[in-house]
């Protein structure tokens, strides 16, 4: 008896072993992407706007720490498409990392790729969106990623969770109106509205029977994952009369602090908390803009969802709701707000920020006027006096390749696609956040990469300049996540500011917003190989130039080395 007993304790153990690693396994998640013209009404107008599955936003991709991803992308559309996984790191994956003509040719209308990658070492909020000229306006959604299953959140596990997506509408094609200030050689012409998951708010004409309610309960906790999906605007964030607990940002966990307000550069995330602690009723989630650059057009309007408590009692039939709660919002100029915000973010956990540095990289940023050349009419050259916008990285305006990839050009060794002479240091040190010289406002044109050895550990300091007009420029690097130690004001001073860095539990982000007329310090280890651009995430400058790629050469042995490229790939 007392071997039977024993034996089916065994078995029975050994079963549960076997739930609990099944259960705990990793998976992979099939979806099918179709890229497609769909007629959305907004604003009382309708435009045939790019969507993926006729939605506006895109799928939700739900997924836990360690999963597989495998997405089919089929382009019904008229234009080029690619898409990026913005914020994931795509170990030795960088096939699968989106921007046309960086790690891919695009697809072509007719055709289609699939994107194969696993999330390693990411918890929280990302997302995804369109890397083809303008499409990112209605190409996007987000992507959720849960800690591995049995593993719980580093804080109380929310009773309710909600992807809050911002977002920017044109009434008319995107891509019409980028290829018009291409044309022309002025900026291009600014929303008609922003978004909350796809709805304008009812602050906008046309709108109210639309606009997004997010549920609410009293005495529930519900965490909101906010992403900004704007093509070309920071965003202020706030929900009336409630306290945000902020827990994490672009996938990962920060240690939490209480505030009213937040503030997300186009590509950041940000997660919250949020109690329900206020009497029931009606209140307004607000998005608005901050513009930091002086004497520039933006869309100075309000985007609104509404927080609705669902122990309101129903009004009598034919009686309007309640007019929801507006929380009070900052100027839209209003820098301190911003800086008070993210001065607060710090990493939950000590952080393994590199203590030394092998690579001491100085970047400076900024917009640029280019002369009218000589075969151009006047309605090419429509920028102030009869010049052209443009934007640099160290005085070097970049341009993609058209015929090949540069990740293809440089697996395959293909000549004349681009060199890796991109500058280390500024060419000519000036006053970079000053009264610069007019010697000083045209960059040179380029596709210079620069070339880092597999495990360096680099820093790159991110220096703002006041070229045309000082502004805040939202700093993505693809392929990898990094440490902001240190942010300023006015120029860095090494023999000052080195006094500043937080190498214990700086943030760590993959877009950083540089603030307006002064710098950031980033620092991470290159140990992904590929190609991987840095850029700002305000697309009208990404469109002009304001980026460069580094080129992480491969490692040793099969798990430092780039994978072999897709049978698949799209051909240019």
């Amino acid at each position: 008896m007392t071997k039977i007993m024993a034996s089916y304790l065994l078995g029975l153990v050994f079963l549960l072993a076997l739930v609990l690693l099944s259960t705990a396994s990793p998976k992979t998640h099939y979806h099918d992407f179709v890229v497609q013209a769909t007629p959305v009404k907004r604003l009382c107008n309708t435009v045939n706007a790019i969507t993926v599955n006729g939605q506006l936003p895109g799928p939700t991709l739900v997924v836990n720490e360690g999963d597989g991803l495998v997405i089919n992308v089929v382009n019904r559309a008229k234009y080029n498409v690619t898409i990026h996984w913005h914020g994931v790191r795509q170990m030795r994956t960088g096939w699968a990392d989106g921007p046309e003509f960086v790690t891919q040719c695009p697809i072509r209308p007719g055709e289609s790729y699939t994107y194969r990658f696993t999330i390693q070492g990411q918890e929280g909020t990302l997302w995804w969106h369109a890397h083809s000229s303008w499409l990112r306006a209605s190409v996007y959604g987000a992507l959720i990623i849960h800690p591995r299953e049995g593993t719980p959140y580093p804080f109380p596990k929310p009773d309710r969770e909600t992807p809050i997506i911002l977002g920017e509408w044109w009434n008319r094609d995107p891509v019409t109106v980028i290829r018009q200030a291409t044309r022309t050689g002025a900026a291009p012409n600014v929303s008609d509205a922003y978004t909350i998951n796809g709805q304008p708010g009812d602050l906008y004409k046309c709108s109210s029977q639309d606009t997004t309610i997010v549920p609410m309960d009293v005495g529930e906790t519900h965490l909101l994952r906010v992403i900004n999906a704007a093509l070309n605007q920071e965003l202020f964030f706030s929900v009336a009369n409630h306290i945000f607990t902020v827990v994490g940002a672009d996938a990962s966990y920060l240690k939490p602090f209480t505030t009213n307000l937040i503030m997300l550069g186009p590509g950041q995330t940000t997660d919250v908390l949020i109690s329900g602690d206020q009497p029931p009723g009606r209140y307004y989630i607000t998005g608005k803009p901050y513009q930091s650059a002086q004497n520039a057009a933006f869309d100075n309007t309000t985007t609104t969802a509404v927080l609705e408590y669902r122990s309101v009692p129903c009004p009598a039939k034919g009686l309007p709701k309640s007019t929801p709660v507006l929380p009070p919002m900052p100027a839209f100029n209003d820098t301190n707000a911003v800086t008070s915000f993210t001065s607060k973010l710090r990493s939950l956990r000590r952080a393994e920020v590199p203590a030394d540095v092998d690579e001491d990289l100085v970047f400076t940023v900024g917009l640029g006027l280019n002369t009218c050349p000589p075969n151009f009419s006047k309605n090419q050259c429509q920028g102030p006096n009869g010049t052209r916008f443009t934007a640099s990285m160290n005085n070097v305006s970049f341009i993609l390749p058209s015929n090949w990839s540069l990740l293809q050009a440089h697996r395959y060794g293909i000549p004349g696609v681009f060199t890796t002479d991109f500058p280390a240091k500024p060419p000519v040190k000036f006053d970079y956040t000053g009264n610069v010289s007019r010697s000083l406002w045209q960059p040179l044109t380029g596709t210079k990469l620069y070339r880092l050895k597999y495990g360096s550990r680099v820093q790159v300091v991110i220096q703002g300049t006041s070229i045309v007009t000082g502004e805040n420029h939202p700093m993505h690097l693809h392929g990898y996540d990094f440490y902001i130690v240190a942010e300023g004001f006015g120029n860095f001073d090494p023999k000052v500011d080195v006094k500043k860095f937080n190498l214990v539990d700086p943030p760590m982000r993959n877009t950083v917003p540089i603030p307006v007329n002064g710098w950031a310090v980033i620092r991470f280890v290159a140990d992904n190989p590929g190609v991987w651009i840095m850029h700002c995430h305000l697309d009208v400058h990404i469109a002009w130039g304001l980026a460069m790629a580094f080129l992480v050469e491969d490692g040793v042995g099969e798990y430092e080395t780039l994978q072999a490229p897709p049978e698949d790939l799209p051909l240019c």
